[in-house]
């Protein structure tokens, strides 16, 4: 016989409505003002080691095409002490020529001791410096401490937050930019002090400590011959079903991922990667843990190719909403 429980309860469920949340709204002009860069890196070293401990939930991100027109991917993530946060992140060409970015995002977070929503905020932002931010980190772990000169290789967003993040690691005393266009890196270049716009792309690589691919290019921008000993490279570009990055450049060098995701097929994983065993690569947390070597000798050239990974978008949300709770900023809206 079962034994009803005729103890005072709480309301039944059929009785209880969610009735108005107050969820902070954030914009991209706040969230911007709010994100600080240097904050940003020691918060995404610390995400690193978490991922790589085994402490961030992050499940495979699906993918939505809309053919003709661009493509749609949703990324959750948690991890304990955190927020739960759910980005959508939605990818349009066309939308450069209604002078839209290319990239809009959008960040959801969530209280994880009831599941109501806390705070949404654009992502559009945090999609563009937490993508280059994880690259820059690699720089600061990875590349030679008496690194001078660097080159990056793109004129876009990524291009834009590279040369904004680079002097936070390393005293680069040349900053070469290099694009398909010549004239859309000299505009670049005219934003930053000490950043020259290059046309002679070898050139520049076969002379520089660090090169950093920010491109939407279909095929390789620059050659593997072309880098000198002790060459750090990073590549953040995503065009399936190749890509900026030489195909034997990950396969002859040193290989750094954000994780062993990166090995899986698009949308999860690098087209560039596609072949090559996961144990041929090492994840930055794992070296961060001190757990796996990151930069062996001098001479050897190491590579990052990071896709962006969904612990990046929630410790960046994580920063910027608890700076907005501290300095009263954006608008409680009743949901």
């Amino acid at each position: 016989m079962t034994r009803l429980n005729t103890q005072a309860t709480a309301r039944a469920a059929a009785e209880i409505h969610k009735g108005e949340i107050g969820v902070l709204c954030l914009s991209e002009a706040e969230v911007m003002a709010l994100l600080d860069p240097s904050a940003l890196l020691n918060a995404l070293a610390e995400g690193f080691r978490r991922l790589a401990a085994g402490r961030v939930q992050a499940p495979a991100r699906p993918e939505i095409r809309v053919p003709g027109a661009g493509f749609s991917l949703a990324m959750p993530a948690w991890s304990e002490g955190m927020s739960i946060a759910v980005k959508v992140v939605n990818v349009f060409d066309g939308n450069l020529a209604l002078d839209l970015p290319s990239h809009l995002a959008t960040i959801t977070l969530f209280d994880p001791r009831t599941g109501s929503p806390r705070c949404m905020m654009d992502g559009t932002y945090i999609t563009a410096i937490r993508t280059a931010a994880s690259a820059i980190l690699s720089v600061r772990e990875l590349a030679r401490r008496d690194s001078r000169t660097a080159t990056v290789i793109g004129a876009g967003v990524q291009a834009r937050e590279h040369l904004r993040l680079l002097p936070l690691v390393a005293q680069f005393e040349y900053v070469r930019l290099a694009s398909l266009r010549f004239a859309d890196a000299q505009r670049l270049a005219a934003h930053f002090a000490g950043v020259t716009a290059i046309q002679d792309v070898e050139s520049a690589v076969r002379t520089s400590d660090v090169v950093c691919l920010a491109t939407h290019a279909p095929e390789s921008v620059i050659r593997t011959d072309w880098l000198r000993p002790g060459t750090h490279v990073t590549s953040v570009g995503y065009y399936p079903p190749r890509g900026e990055l030489p195909f034997d450049l990950p396969r002859r060098h040193r290989l750094f991922v954000e994780s062993s995701e990166s090995f899986e097929p698009p949308p999860v994983g690098c087209a560039e990667l596609q072949g090559v065993s996961a144990d041929h690569g090492t994840p930055l947390g794992d070296v961060l843990l001190g757990r796996r070597p990151g930069r062996e000798s001098a001479a050897e050239i190491t590579v990052y190719k990071a896709m962006g990974v969904a612990m990046e978008d929630l410790v960046a949300a994580e920063l910027v909403y608890a700076e907005a709770r501290r300095k009263g900023v954006g608008r409680e809206v009743p949901f």
